[in-house]
């Protein structure tokens, strides 16, 4: 019986040995868990019928300040526009205010540049709430916007919603000649 116990101690003293070198190691891994970001990522579905526009935002975090940019490139515009809609999602509840919506001539950032508003366009902003609680701004250009190789943004200044998650922005566009509005493409902005 002594010499059982004498060997599983010093089994235990063999396996604590190896043990907790490893353990000590993958400390300082566990103390940043809470930054581990998901191995899930979102994908647009190419053969849904959904054009993806570009967007950026300053900060992703809920209950922040943030600034939104909804991008109309050269390629997102076949013609030129008399009106420009974004479509809201009902779930995207932040309050809108008219001096807090912009429309501009924009720079698009990349690796080396910052996004930058170039100059600003003067348009008239509408702020739309039907009874089922859909909301929608509608942007209305004192001269058309034109087919030419500028990019324009959509700039919305808010608070970020109180909930995090995937929020689908749609944007349409009233081609000149035309009383109706088309589909140009939509933004999905990531609420952490």
């Amino acid at each position: 019986m002594l010499k059982n116990t004498k060997k599983l101690a010093l089994n235990l003293k063999i396996l604590s040995f190896f043990l907790m070198p490893s353990v000590l190691v993958s400390i300082p891994f566990f103390s940043k868990i809470q930054d581990a970001k998901a191995g899930l990522e979102f994908q647009w579905d190419q053969e849904s019928g959904i054009r993806q526009l570009k967007w950026f935002q300053k900060d992703n975090q809920k209950r922040l300040r943030n600034k939104i940019y909804f991008f109309l490139r050269p390629k997102d515009r076949t013609s030129e526009l008399l009106r420009i809609n974004l479509a809201i999602p009902e779930t995207f509840k932040v309050k809108l205010k008219k001096e807090k919506i912009s429309f501009c001539d924009v720079r698009i950032g990349g690796f080396e540049t910052k996004t930058k508003c170039i100059d600003d366009i003067p348009a008239d902003i509408e702020i739309n709430t039907d009874e089922s609680g859909l909301r929608s701004v509608d942007i209305y250009p004192y001269k058309p916007i034109p087919t030419n190789k500028k990019s324009y943004a959509i700039i919305l200044k808010v608070f970020n919603p109180n909930k995090s998650g995937l929020y689908q922005f749609h944007l349409y566009g009233q081609p000149k000649g035309n009383t109706g509005l088309s589909y140009l493409g939509s933004s999905t902005i990531m609420i952490d």
